[in-house]
């Protein structure tokens, strides 16, 4: 059923929201998570296996709960964000946004027309409860959606003024990996090319008037990272929850 986005609004009220990712395609999994009680879950289509079915039977098992469902769709492709939304996905996440005009895009992407380019099959689809809620999802569906862009280049970062600037775009999420990468030492948080990015990216996003997000680094918490002013934490995922928990009952537990 369309609802109401728990996730937005609590952003949108000047609350932090903790979330995860979900890379194991388990609905088991995506109900267990949802339960415990994340504001919002991250359905990773970008590196994780799952596809636009599978995601569609994770929101199935989260529905019964407030957790809001964010798909990372694989790249900034209007034909990818299409599909995602048609699922009722609540928020849209897009990697590697380098410039103002790719934000754009994104935001076209997920608006029908006038406004944007969104091909439109409300009448069927998920999204607008299998066309029972037409005219809501047709007044709302801009209003409630989170569209979040991802900065994760000194590309980026270096137009970070200018991407804050779009209109329609609701988070800017900083991936510290690959921007580490884009720094030139993959993995290296203490690169001081990746440290002055970091920084100028963070300030320049809690400047403006658009939310910050992102995933903690080594030495990084995310409560260290909501003291700098980020409002969404993506904390952890189902899969790296799942090993540590079993590497540290196996080392704990096998006899010496």
């Amino acid at each position: 059923m369309y609802r109401e986005n728990v996730l937005k609004k609590k952003l949108l009220d000047g609350n932090p929201a903790l979330s995860c990712w979900l890379h194991l395609t388990s609905p088991i999994a995506a109900e267990i998570m949802s339960l415990v009680g994340y504001d919002g879950a991250v359905i990773d289509l970008e590196h994780g296996p799952v596809d636009y079915l599978g995601a569609t039977s994770l929101m199935h098992a989260m529905s019964a709960t407030s957790t809001s469902s964010i798909i990372r769709v694989p790249w900034n492709d209007p034909v990818e964000i299409k599909r995602a939304l048609d699922t009722g996905v609540e928020g849209i996440m897009v990697p590697s946004v380098d410039t103002a005009e790719a934000a754009q895009g994104a935001v076209d992407a997920c608006c029908y027309p006038p406004r944007g380019i969104r091909g439109a099959a409300h009448i069927l689809n998920r999204a607008s409860s299998y066309g029972l809620e037409n005219e809501r999802y047709l007044r709302d569906n801009v209003r409630e959606l989170l569209i979040i862009c991802q900065v994760e280049s000194l590309d980026s970062v270096a137009n970070i003024e200018e991407i804050v600037g779009v209109d329609g775009v609701d988070m800017l999420f900083i991936g510290p990996l690959d921007l580490s990468g884009s720094a030139g030492e993959l993995g290296n948080f203490t690169n001081p090319v990746f440290v002055e990015a970091l920084a100028r990216a963070e300030r320049a996003i809690v400047e403006s008037n658009k939310l910050l997000g992102g995933i903690p680094r080594p030495g990084d918490s995310p409560l260290e990272m909501f003291a700098r002013g980020y409002n969404l934490v993506v904390s952890s995922s189902d899969v790296l929850l799942l090993r540590d928990a079993a590497r540290e009952d196996l080392l704990k537990n096998t006899p010496r």
